[in-house]
């Protein structure tokens, strides 16, 4: 059982692949850049990836962010994954950023969109295009969505734990008792906690979502769309709070710096540095989340995701050729 956190302002926490952005954007500024630069020499990077990012466009600079499972559920008490065969994209959002300055966003795509996938005939969920490899991914967004990608950016789930722990664990708010049991979430009463790596994937893997209301459990009928509003609320909370950690306690850089080092596997283009640099003054107001308005299907006996009205909007800001937000909430 978990114990409650003290309750406090919010500065949850997420050990995620943005966290790389402020932990070298705050070392810069505490004048141990060498130190960031020997770690970040570190980071795996992902072969042929580059040869399919499009050319910098000078409206927009796009980050995928994936988020990869290559494991089977796990076990919620040690966190421990099982083998499975190849990886599949858990987690797929673009980081939208302004090279003249502009706020950043983050835009989430659901894993059951229905896509056409380069090299496959008929359509598929998109998530299914990670299994071909991040290359076939990055086409996939750009084809079906129209979006431009500049950089790719990777954390495998097996190392989330480590990150979520070197930021010192991620505060989450609960109105009611909660629990997955697919994930072995499990809240028992209602109030804020600090919950440590194990804790945190549990939740952030969560399609199960469970709250204890009114005499009876009742499962989050969003499912998929549910868990990526959590994610975003996360994202966006963690990266502020791993700004605000590192500047109160520098020192406590240095565990946060090996385990983003172990986690990460970005393309062989990008330098974590010089985005960092670019990414703080985008990021420092918070970060502008969407969602793709969507539909639910059944096609060929499979539950899928269809855009909804409303999509070109989001898309078009995402792809450059549009320079006003979309209303938050889109």
């Amino acid at each position: 059982m978990l114990t409650a956190a003290p309750r406090r302002r919010s500065t949850s926490r997420l050990g995620s692949f943005l966290a790389v952005a402020g932990l070298t954007t705050a070392l810069g500024a505490t004048g141990v850049l060498v130190a960031a630069r020997r770690t970040v020499d570190t980071v795996q990077r992902v072969p042929a990836v580059e040869q399919v990012l499009s050319a910098p466009s000078g409206t927009v600079e796009n980050y995928l962010l994936v988020g990869s499972d290559s494991r089977a559920e796990g076990d919620p008490n040690t966190g421990q994954t099982g083998d499975v065969t190849g990886s599949r994209s858990d987690t797929i959002m673009v980081l939208r950023t302004d090279p003249t300055g502009g706020p950043a966003a983050l835009l989430s795509i659901p894993r059951d969109l229905y896509v056409n996938v380069p090299g496959r005939d008929g359509k598929t969920r998109i998530n299914s295009a990670y299994n071909e490899g991040p290359s076939v991914l990055v086409q996939t967004v750009q084809q079906e969505l129209g979006i431009p990608i500049h950089h790719f950016v990777e954390i495998d789930f097996s190392g989330f734990k480590d990150l979520v722990d070197a930021l010192g664990g991620v505060q989450v708010c609960f109105l009611f008792p909660t629990r997955d049991l697919n994930t072995g979430l499990d809240i028992a009463a209602p109030g804020c906690y600090l919950l440590n790596g194990v804790q945190s994937l549990s939740y952030a893997r969560s399609r199960h979502f469970e709250e204890f209301r009114d005499g009876e459990w009742r499962e989050d009928p969003t499912s998929d769309l549910g868990r990526i509003k959590r994610q975003q609320d996360f994202v966006n909370r963690a990266l502020q709070g791993a700004i605000d950690r590192i500047k109160v306690n520098p020192f406590a850089a240095g565990d946060l710096a090996t385990a983003i080092g172990s986690a990460l596997a970005v393309d062989e283009s990008l330098d974590p540095i010089k985005a960092a640099a670019s990414l703080r003054t985008a990021v420092s107001g918070g970060l502008q989340t969407y969602s793709l308005p969507v539909e639910g299907k059944t096609i060929d006996d499979k539950a899928v995701l269809i855009l909804g009205d409303g999509a070109d909007a989001v898309l078009d800001y995402f792809r450059g050729t549009s320079s006003t937000p979309p209303p938050i909430g889109s």
